[in-house]
């Protein structure tokens, strides 16, 4: 494979000791796949050039931003669009009861596995980049269940399940406590939502609607405010992003910057000047 044709697997987990979910991204010229199927539904988001699959005794060409989804168990094939531009895609393999969670009516059929849909396109291909450099169990449960339920709300034949969830607000405070409670080993939110007797997507409904972040964020600032507590006290940002739950130190400079617009070290040494 040359420099230019690379294909780079990430696994994540929907949860801490929750089940695997892989990602691809993949660059090639002139790599052509055999014939193949997958046990999961294959997602994929165009991010350069142009490639050809073969996939129900047609052909799909695809191009910057488009979607295709791939049923699983269905053959197919995929190589260059053309002799010089290559193709480029960001792909995941999402076990079909991901994309069940919100919907009704069984597993979701596509009658077009080629979808135009930029707004989707760009969420997906966002989290993907995300999560593929960082595969924080929380983030990965709480964004790809809430994009994959658009998907087959969007563009499938499944019918959207009812959204309303009683006492959402009392559902949403529970779950922040716990979080807050288990800041360093989050539960799953599939264990949340089996408290509730909810789906994962209703349980992520409810929080973002009374929240307005999805859990994961929530939990990141949390863990931010924490941190700044123990930088003021003089803790080492290394030593306080593992306090926190954080990553490494890099995961709480990212977070750090979102929320106060500094470093934790530039912080670290603002409040304890003596002036």
């Amino acid at each position: 494979m040359s420099a230019r044709e690379q294909a780079l697997w990430t696994r994540a987990r929907l949860g801490r000791c929750g089940p695997p979910l892989d990602l691809l991204t993949a660059r090639f010229d002139r790599h052509v796949y055999a014939p193949h199927a997958h046990a999961e539904f294959t997602i994929g988001v165009c991010v350069g050039g142009s490639e050809v699959i073969d996939y129900r005794g047609g052909h799909i060409r695809t191009g910057p931003g488009s979607i295709v989804v791939l049923a699983p168990g269905e053959m197919h094939t995929g190589g260059p669009g053309n002799t010089t531009d290559g193709y480029a895609y960001r792909a995941l393999y999402a076990d079909p009861a991901l994309l069940t969670d919100g919907t009704l009516g069984g597993l979701p059929h596509f009658r077009e596995p080629l979808l135009d849909d930029p707004e989707l396109a760009v969420a997906l291909r966002l989290a993907h980049t995300r999560l593929s450099s960082c595969p924080d169990p929380l983030e990965t449960e709480s964004r790809l269940p809430w994009l994959l339920t658009a998907l087959a709300r969007r563009h499938s034949t499944a019918r959207p399940a009812p959204d309303l969830v009683v006492g959402a607000a009392e559902v949403a405070h529970a779950v922040r406590d716990r979080l807050a409670d288990e800041l360093l080993t989050p539960p799953s939110l599939a264990s949340l939502a089996a408290d509730f007797d909810l789906s994962r997507y209703q349980l992520l409904r409810a929080f973002r609607t009374t929240m307005g972040i999805p859990p994961y964020a929530w939990l990141a600032q949390y863990r931010v405010t924490r941190a700044r507590a123990l930088l003021e006290a003089g803790g080492r940002p290394a030593e306080v992003a593992v306090q926190v739950g954080f990553a490494d130190q890099a995961h709480l400079t990212r977070w750090f910057r979102r929320v106060l617009g500094v470093t934790p070290a530039a912080y670290r040494n603002s409040v304890q000047d003596p002036r």
